[in-house]
């Protein structure tokens, strides 16, 4: 690095950005994604980078790799081998809470490791639900540390997390702007960095098997209580949801007459609706403007007794029995369930009414859970977040449909078909091909994957609209975009301007110290922005502290990388905390018991593993 440095236009063009692009990740008035758009933008009228070089991000590694390695993914999750997986839980742990635990905890790292962090958590959640309630087994010991261990897996390889995936590319536009003389710096291979995500792995491992009932204590009646069946009265006891599925008959004299499905919601005492047939035609779900005339037949939930105040306030006659809809609500065809809002959902910001779930996919929502809070009155007017859990009524066949989107997670355990398990081969064997390619040849890590993808496809795992549908591209279009502004730091100079400011404080210290703060840091930037904009800001910062204080850059760049993925304290964090912060049921606190030690346990591994496996320069 040049002594000296002296802060110029540009560099500070470039502080200015990255202030404004963290101030927007944190508050969140813009989406991510626009936010990226607008840094490469912004990036491309201020000349900070060359033109051409400007969309490199687009097609470079780091976006093919991950594109690649999702549609993997969605092949793997399509032939039913998580399922499988499932299955293999149950029958090795018979119901033993310790083996049970490890046996979920050592699968999903193990599959992290080659699998993307979010899809594997979304995946396995109802996996763990359908263990959970077949065992009898708290969900709440098992989800927190099921997601933890997805991310403490996702450090075995290079290809199971953003931050990565895209680390060679930030690793290669220092390379660019190293100083005349200087040793170029090493990239990673796929399987380099498993001597470092093997021990935390374990560790991990370890960690819970040793303390997760002391981090979740609770005697025998509190697990029967938090078992979640998902039966009628698992519902009941957190949401309220209970009584009889009834039929009301509208009568000439009702007042119902001529009104719509969504005034009679509103009236006061009125059960919730589930269904409705008007002439013969019988529908799940009704949508709330779908009118109600002399005939129609209501399909209602709630207690027996509030149901007839209501029939006879308005008039309506309770059949005795289920005459109109008994085929609609059979259990192996229809009934309630649980779904969680990812953070790269479509219906965030957006109200339940809006969303017309019930006109467009059948899907009634009856409540919506955030932390402490369960929203059932005028549940048409909650605005959704990410995390909320909502609670859903449907046709099994419509739930799993509308589930194909990704903006919902499904956390039941219900009735559902493996759409093609007699493709299960061909998806492991080009998924072992991508990954022997990667491991033993010297191909580009993302043509590596790609072939593993491709292959898919034309086999028939896969079709191109499901691969369209498998790629999260708000990931891919922040990634992407925000890929220039790691390079901008580097070729401004801002990145080593940085460097030699923090160095006039602590040029003396060795470098492990040095390697804890950039660690630290690190851990503290990506508790309040993405994983990805904590890698591209500090990778160019850490690159230039190494060379000038005469450590390893890859070491440094790799300790960037591993620390963003590993944030275990706050649920809003990383996406993979926040899905089952909701079915959990988890407090504030459960994460900050759970996290802090974790936390501090994974960095002194990752400090101890980084310099004995690849040294000091």
């Amino acid at each position: 690095m040049d002594a000296g440095l002296t802060l110029t236009t540009n560099m500070a063009l470039v502080f200015g950005l990255l202030g404004f692009t963290v101030l927007m990740l944190v508050l969140e008035w813009i989406r991510a994604d626009l936010v990226a758009l607008l840094v490469i933008v912004v990036i491309g009228i201020t000349r900070l980078l060359p033109v051409e070089q400007l969309f490199e991000g687009f097609a470079g590694n780091a976006v093919i790799s991950l594109i690649a390695v999702m549609i993997m993914g969605a092949g793997l999750d399509r032939t039913g081998m998580l399922g499988k997986a499932a299955a293999v839980i149950l029958r090795l742990a018979g119901g033993v809470e310790t083996r049970v635990s490890l046996l979920i905890n050592g699968m999903v790292g193990s599959l992290s490791s080659v699998i993307q962090s979010q899809a594997l958590s979304a995946l396995f959640l109802p996996v763990v639900s359908r263990v959970s309630s077949r065992t009898g087994l708290p969900l709440k010991r098992l989800l927190l540390p099921m997601a933890c261990m997805i991310l403490c897996g996702t450090n075995v390889t290079m290809i199971s997390n953003s931050p990565l995936i895209l680390l060679n590319d930030l690793i290669a536009s220092a390379n660019r702007n190293l100083p005349p003389g200087a040793q170029t710096i090493q990239t990673f291979t796929l399987f380099s960095i498993a001597p470092i995500g093997i021990p935390l792995l374990l560790g991990g491992l370890a960690y819970f098997a040793l303390f997760t009932k002391r981090l979740f204590p609770g005697d025998e009646e509190d697990r029967q209580k938090v078992t979640p069946g998902r039966t009628e009265t698992y519902f009941a006891e957190t949401y309220g949801i209970d009584g009889d599925v009834l039929e009301l008959l509208v009568t000439t004299d009702s007042p119902l007459v001529g009104m719509s499905v969504g005034e009679v919601e509103q009236l006061r005492g009125a059960p919730l609706i589930l269904a409705l047939k008007t002439g013969n035609e019988a529908r799940l779900a009704p949508p709330t403007d779908q009118m109600i005339w002399v005939g129609s037949v209501l399909g209602v939930l709630g207690k027996r007794e509030a149901v007839n105040e209501f029939a006879n306030t308005q008039l309506c006659q309770v059949q005795t029995r289920l005459r109109n809809f008994a085929d609609l609500f059979n259990p192996t065809r229809a009934g309630i369930s649980e779904a969680v809002i990812p953070p790269n959902s479509r219906w965030i910001k957006q109200s339940v009414g809006d969303l017309r779930l019930r006109k467009t996919h059948g899907i009634s929502v009856l409540a919506v859970n955030r932390g402490e809070q369960v929203f059932r009155e005028d549940v048409r007017n909650v605005a959704l977040r990410a995390g909320d859990t909502m609670v859903l009524h449907s046709f099994w066949r419509d739930l799993a449909q509308t589930a194909e989107s990704h903006d919902f997670v499904v956390v039941t355990d219900y009735p559902k078909e493996e759409q093609r398990p007699s493709k299960i081969w061909h998806a492991a064997f080009f998924f072992t091909l991508a990954m022997s390619l990667g491991l033993f040849t010297d191909i580009r890590l993302s043509i590596a994957m790609l072939v593993g993808a491709v292959g898919m496809l034309l086999t028939g795992v896969l079709n191109m609209d499901e691969a369209y549908g498998a790629i999260n591209w708000k990931t891919i279009f922040t990634l992407a975009c925000l890929i220039p502004l790691g390079w901008a730091m580097d070729s401004t100079g801002a990145a080593a301007w940085i460097a030699q400011e923090v160095l006039v404080y602590m040029g003396n210290w060795p470098q492990w110290g040095l390697q804890a703060v950039v660690a630290i840091i690190t851990l503290l930037c990506a508790q309040v922005v993405s994983n990805v904009g904590a890698t591209v800001m500090m990778v160019p910062m850490a690159i230039n502290v190494a060379l000038a204080s005469g450590g390893n850059p890859s070491i440094y760049a790799l300790i960037v990388a591993i620390s963003t993925s590993n944030v275990f304290i706050m649920p809003s964090a990383n996406p993979v905390i926040m899905i089952v912060a909701g079915p959990g049921g988890y407090r504030r606190r459960d994460f900050l018991r759970v996290g802090i030690p974790l936390t501090f346990v994974m960095l002194t591994i990752m400090l101890v593993a980084v310099n004995l496996v690849f040294g000091r320069s």
